[in-house]
């Protein structure tokens, strides 16, 4: 090779000649995403890395997305062997079960039908999604946003619709952070002041007994009757019995700390990587966005509903505002229901009541997954 050629190759590889204006986009939403995450703190673990792996995927010429069998790229590695076989979103499971008291929920277990009805906004959103033209395969993908469950939302598009990824992934992490921004709105509609203000009874104590039985029980069940949410719910389970038996405490924190930092972290860059901007600026991922609010807002409007319902029938003992928590975002969903009571009265701590239906929207979002499997995958 010539000087000549060379200096003609060292120019042509210059990534800068090659950037288009949609990774000028791209990039500028990596760093939207990176300010959200350092300046208010939404959704950090997750939002920051997603975002400066945007930014990294659309420099051109870096070939870190490479698939060549010789020269593989380390994002190519990580979503083909960690996010596409399903491992992160399985082993982020493992570690929520871990972290997961599910013990409000045992103590007052008609708060488990909250979290099945917010489960509502997972098929509305379905729906909207087929009357805007997407397949069933690919509506299931975008409704499970509506569970407010990031690692179900990935693991359902993955098997469903791999190619909508990126924009299913980004618009559940980035709702679950818009959590106590588009509920609020949403409850105050469907309640009144004085609903608001209704205390609950002080919740009975659990015993050691119903943790540990409780794990294993909700496994088999679920298991025999939804065997597809089973991968899923499984996980979640095991990591729960460890926390409650008591006896396996160091695997306990690893799986509840180490073991989902480093698990966060693939997901996070695995979820980033997809967001190039051939396949990312699309009309579908504005469409997407806009489903995930619906979404969000008639999941919420869902367990609400039903809790409106519960207090009409236990003669006014049960704050609606408890059903709003039937999302899976934990814990933020049940906080923001906690500050809108102390809002209406300082004295009102209902905080463990909307755990109750805030966990069981975890199992419940797990088991809509499992029921869309089984009936599209």
């Amino acid at each position: 090779m010539g000087l000549e050629q060379a200096i003609v190759d060292f120019f042509t590889n210059i990534g800068l000649f090659h950037l288009t204006i949609g990774n000028v986009v791209m990039i500028l939403v990596g760093f939207t995403l990176m300010y959200l995450a350092i300046r208010y703190e939404m959704e950090p673990l997750l939002l920051l890395p997603i975002g400066i792996s945007a930014v990294l995927v659309n420099l051109p010429l870096t070939g870190i997305l490479s698939a060549d069998p010789h020269h593989p790229g380390l994002f190519y590695l990580i979503k083909h062997y960690l996010i596409d076989t399903e491992i992160v979103p399985l082993l982020i499971f493992f570690g929520l079960g871990a972290m997961t008291d599910f013990g409000p929920m045992i103590a007052d277990p008609k708060t488990a039908l909250l979290g099945a009805a917010a489960q509502i906004g997972v098929f509305i959103a379905l729906l909207t999604a087929v009357a805007l033209g997407f397949n069933l395969q690919e509506a299931a993908s975008i409704g499970i946003i509506g569970g407010a469950d990031g690692p179900t939302t990935i693991y359902l598009t993955t098997k469903l619709a791999p190619h909508l990824l990126g924009a299913t992934a980004v618009a559940a992490y980035s709702y679950m952070s818009l959590v106590p921004i588009i509920q609020p709105p949403v409850i105050k509609a469907l309640t009144t002041p004085e609903e608001r203000k209704i205390r609950m009874e002080q919740l009975r104590p659990v015993s050691k007994r119903e943790k540990v039985i409780f794990p294993i029980a909700s496994m088999i069940i679920i298991g025999l009757l939804v065997p597809s949410a089973a991968p899923l719910v499984g996980m979640l389970m095991i990591g729960n019995l460890f926390r409650e038996s008591g006896v396996v405490e160091r695997l306990s924190k690893a799986a509840r700390e180490e073991l989902m930092n480093i698990v966060t972290i693939f997901l996070g860059l695995g979820v980033g990587s997809t967001m190039q901007a051939e396949s990312f600026l699309t009309l579908s991922t504005i469409k997407i966005l806009l489903l995930g609010v619906i979404a969000f807002a008639s999941a919420t409007a869902g367990g609400v509903l039903l809790g409106k319902l519960m207090m009409k029938l236990s003669g006014g003992r049960i704050n609606p505002m408890i059903g709003a928590a039937g999302v899976s975002a934990v814990p933020m969903s049940a906080r923001v229901v906690q500050k809108l009571a102390t809002k209406e009265d300082p004295g009102n701590f209902i905080l463990m009541h909307a755990m109750g239906p805030n966990v069981a929207g975890v199992i419940g979002t797990a088991v809509a997954a499992g029921v869309l499997l089984s009936v599209l995958g």
